[in-house]
């Protein structure tokens, strides 16, 4: 019992911790706790826009790398396309493309074949890019915006602890402690939710770009087949054996010298 009530007094006489977190939003009011929940927002969206324009990437660049083995050996881009993922990218890059060749024939003025395809497919490519673009301003907004949001939690601190200071008389330690903390968890929280949605921006950002690349790589390869009458493929996606018989054509032939008697 001895050790028991000496615990205890032990405890209620250890000074007790005020300046936490949870003290720290008391102190703060409302501005504090509005602060924190507008953060936790960006803070979740942010991350939430990562992860599923990332897998959206991933599915987009995986298509790409079944599409350069399989797409390009069929017969015609209608054969083709049934190869490909339903609602991809790619597949609707094709779809649009023999669309626009249908349509073509039903026009009666005298616009070209190849202006009407090339502007359907630059068409198809742009929708495609701002679906994939989709999400990325709220990562930009939020990136340019959090740390201003902390800051502005920092100045409602800082002028609290002011007023802490001009009511007590003096800048006693208890008085402006508990606010300049508060502005500092403010700062920190801003900046916390800042940076991860910069970097977010970025990393999407340049695969979006490299995504668009293939995409008008594509596109350009559709135009052309289009035009030609499906006799126009990829070199560089050609299947193996194509590969072998055009190396074996441009391979150099050796031949024997022989004696030959050549008459002045």
């Amino acid at each position: 019992m001895f050790i028991v009530d000496l615990m205890a007094a032990t405890a209620n006489a250890a000074p007790q911790n005020k300046f936490g977190f949870a003290e720290a939003l008391q102190q703060g009011g409302f501005i504090a706790y509005a602060t924190v929940t507008i953060l936790g927002i960006m803070s979740f969206g942010s991350f939430f826009i990562l992860f599923t324009k990332w897998f959206e990437q991933a599915k987009i660049l995986r298509q790409y790398n079944s599409l350069r083995g399989n797409f390009w050996r069929a017969n015609s881009l209608r054969e083709g396309s049934t190869k490909l993922e339903k609602n991809s990218a790619w597949r609707q890059v094709v779809d649009d493309g023999l669309t626009a060749e249908e349509q073509h024939s039903k026009m009666v003025d005298s616009m070209e074949a190849h202006d009407w395809l090339h502007g359907s497919l630059a068409r198809s490519e742009a929708t495609i890019n701002a679906r994939l673009a989709s999400g990325l301003p709220f990562l930009a907004t939020v990136g340019a915006t959090a740390p201003f949001i902390g800051l502005f939690g920092t100045v409602v601190g800082i002028y609290r602890a002011l007023i802490n200071i001009g009511i007590a008389g003096s800048a006693s330690i208890d008085k402006v402690a508990g606010p300049v903390g508060e502005a500092l968890i403010m700062t920190a929280l801003g900046l916390l939710v800042a940076v991860p949605a910069v970097l977010a921006y970025n990393y999407l950002q340049s695969r979006n770009k490299r995504i668009a690349e293939h995409l008008s790589g594509f596109s350009t390869d559709v135009l052309a087949n289009i035009n030609s009458r499906g006799v126009v493929k990829p070199a560089a996606i050609a299947p193996a054996s194509s590969k072998a018989a055009a190396a074996a054509t441009t391979k150099p032939v050796t031949t024997t010298p022989t004696n030959t008697t050549v008459k002045q």
